[in-house]
């Protein structure tokens, strides 16, 4: 019995637990460090935020979420964030799609094809890709590398990927770093990211349209 259970543990399955349970823990690191340390930060030099910026380009793959990073680089950058924060996320994205197609070599596709009704989804996903990258990268509350190890793993074209994501992320990362530039303090920013009511309806907003639109893409499939 347990042996069945470990072979059923594949390499994409566990990852994908680690890279929705890991940004929880680095959320609340980086939390912790932010406030300890924010006059520290603020007067870090364009040269170290260029580095902060290619540094967290690669742990916003599974570890740091861009949300997060975003209402921090807001707080202390101002609009100026939006530039790095776009790079985060794009090369976030990047780099777990390579990581994939050098570790997987399209195993985890040729394992779904075996279930009809994977294959249907997956098939749906692959015919309407961009529109499905676009609404899974809209919604707020889907864990940013838990959808980037997917798309990989689906055989998406990385082209699309890569615009889908920067279409789907933006009015979020747009309404993190103003969020980040219109607080006061830190530590009420981090306690409520989204302090004012239009804040609280636009991320409502986001998650319906996100609903919506998947449901409209893959209800066939799912049917």
């Amino acid at each position: 019995m347990k042996q069945a259970i470990l072979q059923k543990i594949t390499g994409p399955a566990l990852a994908g637990v680690l890279m929705s349970v890991t940004p929880i823990v680095f959320t609340s690191v980086l939390s912790y460090y932010a406030v300890v340390y924010e006059s520290y930060i603020a007067g870090l030099t364009a040269w170290q935020w260029a580095g902060l910026t290619l540094l967290f380009s690669l742990t916003s793959a599974a570890l740091t979420p861009p949300t997060m990073l975003a209402l921090l680089f807001g707080y202390f950058l101002g609009w100026q964030a939006v530039l790095p924060i776009f790079v985060v996320n794009l090369g976030g994205i990047l780099f777990i799609n390579q990581l994939v197609h050098w570790i997987d070599h399209d195993r985890f596709i040729r394992f779904l094809r075996r279930n009809p009704k994977a294959q249907s989804v997956l098939d749906r996903i692959l015919d309407k890709e961009l529109k499905v990258i676009f609404f899974a990268k809209l919604s707020p509350i889907l864990p940013f590398g838990l959808t980037n190890l997917l798309f990989a793993l689906s055989g998406a074209r990385l082209r699309n990927i890569l615009l889908g994501g920067f279409l789907g992320m933006t009015p979020r990362t747009l309404l993190a770093v103003w969020s980040g530039r219109e607080a006061h303090e830190i530590r009420a920013l981090l306690d409520n990211p989204n302090q004012s009511l239009w804040g609280e309806v636009i991320i409502a907003a986001l998650i319906l349209v996100s609903i919506a639109g998947l449901w409209q893409v893959l209800r066939r499939a799912l049917a």
